[in-house]
C-alpha cells in the first residue's frame, strides 16, 4: 500500500523536473576479515571458546565477516551519454567487472539502470512513478531530491549511517564527515542525499583554434575587445579558412544553456570582491541567472548574435543531439566556452584528435584567458570540492544496507583507480616518469572503451582522477586523455586556474522554496536563449520581462529564503 500511494505521489509530481589496474589475476582483493582478538587468560573452570563454541552466525544484517549470507539484488542509476563508438552504457567490461566485483566480496548482484544524460530528470520521474527507480541514484539537482523527499519519495541516510557506520570506513575516509553530512539539516536533522567529492577542481574555459589563428597572424586574445576582432577576423576571413564551406563559418559557438556555455563571460562582469552572502543568495544553481552583472555579459552575447557571430540556430538544439559537437569536429567554428578539458574528451573522437586527424596537428584548440574583469583580471569560480553529484535512495529501495556496501565498494581506492585508468597495457601504459599514460583499447579489447571521461558516471561520489598519491595524481593528469598533447592539458589547467576563486560552501539547512518553483530551469533558459537572440533595440524589455517571469515563478522566494537562512546561521557577509 505504501508504494502505491507513494507511486501516485511520484506521478502527480511529474510537472516539474530535474533539471579507477588488471585483468582476472591483477584485480583488487577483498580486504580479508579481521580475525578475533585472542585473550591473554583461560581458566580450567572457563576454557577457551574456541574450544566449545561453534562459529558465530550472521548478524543482525544477514552478513557474516562482512558478506550477505543469502545473495541480495541492488539496481544502480548509470548514465547513458550515447557515446559514438561507445559501448553498451550497462553491459560493457566495466559494469560486468564491478557486478563480479560486489558479488564476490559481498553476494550482491548488482544490476544496472540506464538513463539518459540528457533526459534524466524525465527518466528518472517515470522510474519513481511507477515504482521501478534503481536502490541507488544520483543526480546533480538537490532541489528534486528536497521534493521528492518531502513527498516520502527518499530515505533519510543519517539513521542508516549512525546504524551501519562500520559497513563504510572507505567512504567515511574518501569523503570525511564534513561532506557526507554536507546536506544534514540542521534543524531536522535529515540528510537525504550524500554530496560527492571533486578531486579536480578546475571548472570552465575559453576556446579558441589557435590555427585560424596562426593562419590570420593574430594574437592570442587577451581582453573581451581582442576576443571580438577575432570573432570578427574568422567571419570576415571564412573563406581564406574554410574554401568551399565558407557558408558554414560559425566564429563562436553556444548552446541553449547559455548560463554555462557563457560562465567565464558572465563571471568576469560580475564583482570580483563579491561576498559569500551574495554569491550564495543568488547562486540557487550554476547558471548565475540572478548574479549582478549577469545581464551585462548577456547584452554582449546579444550584439556578437546580432553581429553574425554567434551560431544562429544554437537555441533550437538541446544537449541530446550532437550537431553542435558534429559542427566544431567538422572545423566550422573559431571559438567556444566549455567544461575545462571538453576538446580533449573521448580519446579519438575527441574535438582535438578529430581536428589532428583532418587537418593536421596544428589544427585544435587551445584555452585562453580573454574576458577581463573590471579590475583587469579573470574573475572565474571552480568547483568546491564538494557540491558534484548528490547519491540517494528512493524509498521504494528494499536493500538499503547491501546499497551501502555498493557506496563502500565504489569508494575503496583500488576500486576508484581500476575504474579511471583501468589495466595497463590495455587501457594505460606507465610513462618512465611513472606517470599514468592514458590509451584508447585496442579492438580487442574495445569492450574496455570508457563512456566517460575516467568513467565519472561509475565512480559516482568521485569527480576527478584520484590515484595512490596526489603526485601521482597530478603528475598524470595532463595524460589522462587519449589521443591528445599532453602539453595542452596542461595549458588548459593552469589557465582555468588563473584568478579562479573556489565558493564557500555554507551549511544553512534546507531551502523549501527550492522544491516549490515551476519549472525554473526551463524558464532561466528561455529567458537566456530569448536575451541573446532578441534584437539590439529590444533587449532590455525582453531580458527583464524573462527575469519578472523568474522571479514571479518561485525565483524571489528562493533568494528571499537563502538570505533569511544566512542571516540566521551567520553573523558575517563573509564564511
Amino acid at each position: 500500500m505504501k508504494k502505491k500511494v507513494l507511486s501516485l505521489m511520484l506521478a502527480a509530481s511529474m510537472v516539474f523536473g530535474l533539471a579507477a589496474c588488471g585483468s582476472s589475476d591483477t584485480q583488487p582483493a577483498a580486504e580479508p576479515a579481521a580475525e578475533p582478538a585472542a585473550t591473554e587468560e583461560t581458566t580450567a573452570a572457563e576454557p577457551a571458546a574456541a574450544d566449545t563454541t561453534e562459529a558465530a552466525g550472521p548478524d543482525e544484517r544477514g552478513m557474516q565477516d562482512g558478506k550477505f549470507v543469502d545473495t541480495r539484488h541492488i539496481t544502480v542509476e548509470l548514465y547513458d551519454r550515447n557515446v559514438d563508438g561507445g559501448t553498451e552504457a550497462g553491459n560493457n567490461a566495466w559494469t560486468q567487472w564491478i557486478q563480479q566485483q560486489m558479488l564476490d566480496r559481498y553476494n550482491v548482484e548488482v544490476e544496472f539502470v540506464t538513463v539518459s544524460r540528457w533526459d534524466e530528470a524525465t527518466d528518472i520521474n517515470n522510474l519513481l512513478a511507477s515504482q521501478s527507480a534503481p536502490d541507488i541514484c544520483y543526480t546533480y539537482n538537490y532541489s528534486a531530491i528536497q521534493t521528492y523527499a518531502n513527498m516520502g519519495g527518499v530515505i533519510d541516510l543519517a539513521p542508516l549511517l549512525d546504524q551501519n557506520k562500520d559497513l563504510v570506513p572507505s567512504m567515511f575516509d574518501w569523503l570525511g564527515e564534513e561532506v557526507i553530512y554536507q546536506d544534514l539539516d540542521p534543524n531536522a536533522g535529515t540528510l537525504w542525499a550524500i554530496e560527492g567529492k571533486r578531486n579536480e577542481i578546475c571548472r570552465i574555459n575559453t576556446f579558441i583554434r589557435q590555427d585560424w589563428l596562426d593562419k590570420l597572424g593574430l594574437e592570442v586574445p587577451t581582453t573581451k575587445q581582442e576576443f571580438e576582432d577575432c570573432l570578427v577576423a574568422f567571419k570576415e576571413n571564412a573563406d581564406t579558412l574554410l574554401g568551399a564551406d565558407a557558408s558554414k563559418m560559425v566564429p563562436f559557438s553556444i548552446s541553449y544553456d547559455v548560463g554555462w556555455r557563457a560562465a567565464t563571460l558572465i563571471e568576469s562582469f560580475m564583482d570580483p570582491a563579491i561576498t559569500d552572502k551574495e554569491y550564495y543568495v543568488n547562486g540557487y544553481d550554476s547558471r548565475a541567472f540572478t548574479q549582478n552583472g549577469t545581464k551585462e555579459a548577456v547584452r554582449l552575447l546579444n550584439k556578437w548574435y546580432n553581429a553574425g557571430l554567434i551560431w544562429k540556430d544554437f537555441a533550437v538544439h538541446t544537449g541530446d543531439d550532437t550537431t553542435e559537437d558534429d559542427m566544431i569536429k567538422a572545423g566550422f567554428v573559431g571559438a567556444f566556452i566549455h567544461n575545462y578539458d571538453y576538446p580533449f574528451r573521448n580519446g579519438k573522437d575527441s574535438i582535438n584528435a578529430t581536428l589532428a586527424a583532418q587537418f593536421g596537428d596544428d589544427a585544435k584548440f587551445v584555452a585562453i584567458n580573454t574576458f577581463e574583469d573590471k579590475n583587469g583580471g579573470y574573475n572565474k569560480y571552480t568547483y568546491s570540492n564538494t557540491g558534484d553529484r548528490k547519491v540517494f535512495f528512493p524509498a521504494t529501495n528494499d536493500e538499503p544496507i547491501a546499497s551501502l556496501c555498493y557506496l563502500e565498494f565504489i569508494s575503496q581506492p583500488e576500486t576508484i583507480k581500476f575504474l579511471q585508468i583501468g589495466e595497463e597495457g590495455v587501457t594505460h601504459t606507465v610513462d618512465a616518469s611513472g606517470a599514468i599514460v592514458i590509451q584508447e583499447p585496442d579492438e580487442a579489447h574495445h569492450d574496455w572503451y570508457q563512456n566517460s571521461g575516467k568513467n565519472i558516471d561509475m565512480t559516482i561520489n568521485c569527480n576527478g582522477l584520484r590515484l595512490d598519491t596526489e603526485e601521482l595524481t597530478v603528475q598524470s593528469l595532463a595524460f589522462a586523455y587519449a589521443e591528445v598533447d599532453p602539453a595542452d592539458v596542461q595549458e588548459a589547467i593552469k589557465v582555468a586556474l588563473v584568478d579562479a576563486k573556489t565558493p564557500k560552501t555554507p551549511s544553512v539547512g534546507d531551502i523549501q522554496a527550492e522544491t516549490e518553483g515551476t519549472d525554473l530551469d526551463g524558464k532561466r533558459d528561455q529567458a537566456y536563449d530569448k536575451a541573446v537572440v532578441a534584437s539590439e533595440a529590444d533587449f532590455d524589455s525582453v531580458w527583464d520581462q524573462g527575469m519578472e517571469e523568474y522571479l514571479a515563478a518561485g525565483g524571489q522566494a528562493i533568494i528571499d529564503e537563502r538570505t533569511a537562512a544566512w542571516e540566521a546561521t551567520y553573523s558575517s557577509d563573509n564564511l
